[in-house]
């Protein structure tokens, strides 16, 4: 099975005597296309004409070979130059090469310079695009080797036995939404893995927290302890903690980290919220004020690719109309639950499933081209899309169906790669469904806590902050400007500008918020947070955890309004006489002491539910009030506190459990995994066990049998 993906040296890698064949095929087919694009370009635009058919097939291999031959060689000299002025410096020199060639061949006739860089333009957007769907230059053995060659002439690539690894993160999507997708042709790499049984696939369980950042720091460092949710009230601190925006993610990483986290041995984070300690990172949340490794070498693979903007720019275009299309759709049918979608939403879903994708992939194949010994990045693409569309709704399995394709490219990029690759496809958590709690009951939670509590203020951050794509467009801005360079610099000044204006919700200063205007601002009498169906109610001029028995005496009406609502599953408090209690409208779990009164409230959760609830409870940041929304168990749905459709952060359906996709001689315990900390001890183990292909060695792994093994069994089949 490992001779399949990279276990082998390249020349006896299956299907190489098949690629050259493959590859002329689909120049061939470039070549028409731009032959037929050059004869109707002559006729529509004036001052350029072509003789005949044989001339634009003639031309057409031309070009094709300047852009095979000599743009490669001359992109790795200008390839800072060409990263930091976003691809349009090499855009704009690659048209000026073809321009002027376009200007000598004699069987062209063009009145200047101008006629033929639009000339090239055109036709490179045309080129891009059939290049694409054909996955010509992204799969293409001269586009891999250009990279290769500028990584080996900067030192970078040294070749080795020893297998490296690669975590493959999509962010969102449940295990049983992934079975199902196995069956429906939505992720038919990924499926072929499991069919071929060179990969095994299982559920593990997150804690309470079921959300990105809580499950990363479990994952990359181990420890994800005092992350009760996805944002939360600090009162020692005196202020909000929210997981996305760079300061709160470096603080939460300096807390979280020891120094060994998963990719702490020469290893690189690609779209993370935290980094796992490793020596370069790109798009990483808790690093993007913080730089590690250097802009133009993170970016080399993407920018190599002669049209690659052009491409990326084209797509762009095409899924924010295709994100309109499928939210008019969604109004016209009537489909529920929905939310309303804008046009800014389109923008920031294009830039999750096209822009970020793209930068991301092309960082993770020139990592394995440099032989880096682990890999982990995230995709972002199907939970973005799944907590505005729905879960499995046409476009949101259309994005998973992009995402496998896109995994699919990355295992052939490995075969090219100075050592052999393991692949290790997971996710952080799921997501769960249903129509939103303001949707349900015509309020928000934070009206609700307002009204029982009779508070006439309340914090300003409450439900708010900023979606998953808006913050990483914001930190690949932020990372982009806090290099000292002249874009840098005017990426700084463009933002200054910009924010004077008109406080925007995008650039380099949008990505953090402002820490000095943070600790002037005077403390909020109330705060209610959500998190998905989570919610997080505190007194933050209440001294320590307030008790509900304290609770009683301030708000009366408070914990038995929450308590009686239709949309509130459980309560966590803390009693003075009692500890930790679990109530819910029909009875109370007395968590420490193992006692019940009437009909547990945390049944319908799960069976591991009261130790998720007890851990939390013993988080110094745990909130006054911790509440989870009803789980409606025949409809599987959950009741957002934030106008999502899709969502996760607390308690009740597939939320809580991800998948782990893995080469099946990597022992799974036979117990199964509960916590995002056990898996970060579990890849350890697989790390340190990993071997040189067709060396035997015994594996010893958490509650399993000594296996005899082949370490280096294939990424995928």
């Amino acid at each position: 099975m490992w001779e399949s993906f990279g276990a082998l040296k390249n020349s006896e890698l299956p299907g190489r005597t098949r690629k050259p064949r493959r590859l002329f095929s689909h120049s061939l087919i470039v070549v028409a296309v731009d032959a037929v694009s050059l004869l109707i370009i002559a006729w529509i635009l004036p001052g350029f004409s072509i003789d005949g058919v044989a001339a634009a097939i003639l031309t057409a291999l031309v070009l094709g070979g300047i852009n095979a031959f000599i743009w490669p060689f001359l992109s790795r000299f200008t390839l800072r130059l060409t990263v930091l002025t976003l691809g349009f410096f090499g855009l704009i020199l690659n048209s000026l090469i073809v321009g002027i060639a376009i200007l000598i061949m004699p069987w062209l006739h063009i009145d200047g310079l101008f006629e033929a860089v639009v000339i090239t333009i055109v036709l490179a957007a045309i080129t891009s695009l059939i290049s694409a769907l054909l996955a010509i230059d992204e799969d293409s053995s001269w586009y891999l080797n250009v990279v290769q060659g500028q990584l080996r002439r900067r030192g970078e690539v040294e070749e080795t036995d020893m297998p490296g690894i690669v975590f493959l993160e999509i962010d969102g999507l449940a295990h049983d939404v992934l079975r199902r997708a196995f069956a429906n042709g939505n992720a038919p790499t990924l499926a072929s893995w499991v069919r071929d049984e060179s990969h095994d696939l299982n559920r593990w369980e997150t804690d309470w927290s079921s959300q990105t950042g809580a499950c990363q720091a479990g994952i990359l460092h181990g420890n994800n302890h005092d992350m009760p949710a996805f944002r939360w009230w600090e009162k020692e601190h005196g202020k909000a903690m929210v997981t996305n925006h760079p300061h709160d993610a470096a603080e939460i990483e300096r807390r979280q980290s020891d120094g060994k986290g998963l990719l702490s041995n020469d290893g690189a984070s690609r779209a993370n919220i935290l980094s796992g300690d490793a020596s370069v990172s790109m798009l990483t949340m808790s690093t993007v004020l913080e730089r590690r490794g250097k802009i133009g070498h993170d970016y080399a693979a993407y920018f190599a690719r002669p049209y690659g903007v052009v491409k990326t720019a084209a797509f762009t275009f095409i899924e924010i109309f295709r994100e309109r299309r499928f939210a008019s759709a969604q109004v016209n049918d009537d489909v529920v639950p929905r939310i309303n979608r804008s046009w800014t939403y389109a923008v920031m879903r294009a830039w999750a499933t096209v822009i970020q994708l793209d930068l991301q992939v092309a960082a993770v194949v020139g990592d394995m081209l440099s032989g880096k010994s682990a890999i982990y990045t995230t995709f972002l693409a199907y939970d973005e899309v799944a907590h505005h569309s729905g879960i499995e709704r046409p476009d949101t399995l259309q994005t998973l169906r992009t995402v496998d394709r896109q995994i699919s490219r990355i295992i052939k990029a490995a075969q090219l790669a100075p050592r052999p690759y393991q692949f290790v496809v997971l996710s952080d958590h799921g997501q769960s469904q249903g129509t939103t709690f303001k949707d349900r009951y015509d309020l928000t939670l934070e009206d609700l806590v307002t009204r029982l509590s009779e508070s006439d203020e309340k914090i300003e951050e409450a439900t708010e902050g900023q979606d998953d794509a808006r913050a990483y467009l914001n930190a690949t801005v932020t990372e982009a400007a806090n290099k000292d360079t002249r874009t840098g610099r005017l990426l700084h000044r463009l933002g200054k500008r910009t924010a004077e204006k008109s406080n925007p919700e995008i650039g380099p200063d949008a990505s953090g918020r402002d820490e000095t205007a943070e600790n002037q601002r005077p403390i909020p009498e109330l705060s209610v947070m959500a998190s998905g169906n989570l919610g997080l109610i505190n007194f933050p001029r209440e001294p320590g955890r307030i008790t509900v028995e304290h609770l009683d005496e301030i708000h009366p009406d408070l914990v038995d309004g929450l308590v009686e609502h239709p949309g509130i599953g459980f309560l966590l408090v803390n009693s003075e006489e009692f500890g930790a209690i679990a109530m819910g409208a029909d009875g109370t779990n007395f968590l420490e002491l193992g006692r019940i009164e009437g009909e547990d409230p945390l049944a319908p959760y799960g069976p591991n539910t009261a130790d998720h609830v007890l851990r939390t409870h013993e988080f110094p940041n745990c909130p006054d009030i911790m509440v989870n929304s009803t789980y409606w168990v025949e409809t599987d749905e959950v009741a957002a506190f934030e106008e999502l459709v899709g969502s996760h952060g607390g308690l009740g359906g597939t939320q809580s459990y991800p998948f782990v996709l893995h080469p099946g001689d990597m022992k799974w315990p036979e117990e199964g995994i509960v916590g995002a900390e056990n898996i970060y001890h579990l890849f350890i183990d697989w790390m340190e066990h990993l071997a040189p292909p067709h060396q035997t060695s015994e594996v010893e792994l958490p509650g399993s049998s000594t296996l005899t093994s082949t370490p280096g069994t294939p990424a995928a089949t």
